[in-house]
């Protein structure tokens, strides 16, 4: 795909700050929020469009993918029972309107990561002295924590929008209402690399996007996902030691220094990782698995019974999910949001588990309670599940 970055590609900034007079850079830093979305928003729209205008989406196309989208949310409410999903509006745009869109859905879990990394850096005179030795970079952290985080955000969320197809290729901690996404041009590139016929991708798509959308629409899910994504940035704990080291190399009068710190959030968060943040990697990586399980178990029995060429998309779409470059980079280090193949694998033999045991009804039980998330023992053994669910019928 023409202006994705292939693996190994070290992560670079739009534009520059190095031919920036301090002056320049100063006003630049002023922010009056813990994030500066005017960055964030820049560096995320050029990095999704490869710095180039976008043509709109034909009206013909909008118009197609809905009726696929409606099509889908009547299959998918028939084998779920989520009904609300009825209501999820339908989108379809280009890469930079999906920046767009989550900037906005991804900002609390990102506010909440900013105020974690202005604490550490107003954490005291012994921890910026040792990130810069003396009282210029003391005054100049806090100030830089805004610009980072806008620049951090905006990479992560533009790099996503270069291989996304929908909203929900990962699951993203967005705070929004659900909504039904098509990202045209990526749907276009994906068809051709992988000579898929048409027609069927994009139901195959809409149906992925419904199915996601159904559960989100059940409130205790979206606010988990959330929840899980907030505490776990809101884990980050500064090593004033190790912090030091790795900002001893800034100087706060050269702004090409400040940029190599913004393209690199391992500089950062590697200096701030938590034993506690280990636990709930664990919870978010499980609750990640069984949502994907699930989702990915809906939409095999519809698309195999309504899509002929479902394997061969299923498979291209399997391989999509675990092949994206500095985006999965970004996402793991800000979010924690490290998903490998084991993971879909155990979301995927959960929920298999389930399904052969008493049908896919009792699968639909996940989302009644968030009580009803399998544990760690649960989801390696869904007999375990299903007698604890059963006490409760």
């Amino acid at each position: 795909m023409a202006g994705s970055p292939q693996p190994g590609d070290e992560p670079s900034l739009p534009f520059g700050f190095g031919h920036l007079e301090l002056n320049d850079l100063l006003r630049m830093l002023q922010s009056s929020g813990p994030v500066n979305w005017e960055i964030a928003a820049q560096v995320a729209t050029h990095l999704a469009t490869d710095g180039e205008t976008e043509p709109p989406v034909e009206a013909a196309t909008g118009e197609q993918l809905e009726e696929l989208a409606r099509a889908a949310q009547t299959h998918v409410v028939a084998e779920t029972g989520l009904a609300a999903t009825f209501t999820a509006p339908v989108r379809s745009f280009g890469r930079r309107g999906w920046a767009e869109l989550h900037l906005d859905a991804l900002r609390p879990v990102m506010e909440a990561l900013a105020v974690t990394l202005g604490g550490a850096f107003g954490g005291g005179d012994a921890t910026l002295t040792g990130a810069g030795g003396g009282d210029p970079m003391a005054g100049l952290l806090p100030m830089i924590a805004p610009l980072l985080l806008g620049v951090q955000a905006g990479s992560m969320i533009g790099y996503l929008a270069q291989h996304a197809l929908g909203r929900y290729d990962l699951p993203l901690p967005t705070a929004d209402e659900p909504s039904l996404c098509f990202v045209v041009p990526n749907l276009d590139a994906f068809e051709e690399a992988w000579s898929l016929e048409r027609a069927d991708l994009r139901f195959t798509v809409a149906l992925h996007e419904v199915v996601h959308a159904a559960v989100r629409s059940v409130p205790w899910v979206r606010e988990r996902l959330v929840g899980l994504a907030t505490e776990y940035v809101s884990a980050y704990e500064v090593d004033p030691t190790v912090l030091g080291a790795r900002l001893g190399h800034i100087d706060p009068n050269d702004a090409e220094s400040l940029q190599q710190l913004a393209e690199r959030p391992e500089e950062l968060l590697g200096a701030m990782t938590s034993p506690r943040q280990t636990e709930l990697l664990a919870a978010l990586r499980r609750f990640h698995a069984v949502l994907d399980g699930y989702a990915d178990d809906v939409l095999r029995r519809i698309g195999e019974r309504l899509v002929p060429s479902f394997g061969c998309i299923h498979e291209a779409l399997a391989r999509h999910r675990l092949e994206r470059g500095e985006a999965t980079r970004f996402v793991e280090q800000l979010l924690g949001l490290t998903l490998e193949r084991d993971d879909y694998e155990a979301g995927a033999a959960f929920c298999a588990g389930v399904v052969e045991r008493v049908g896919p009804d009792a699968l639909n039980r996940l989302w009644e309670a968030a009580s009803f998330t399998p544990t760690e023992a649960e989801l390696a053994a869904p007999g375990l599940w299903l007698a604890r669910i059963e006490l409760n019928l």
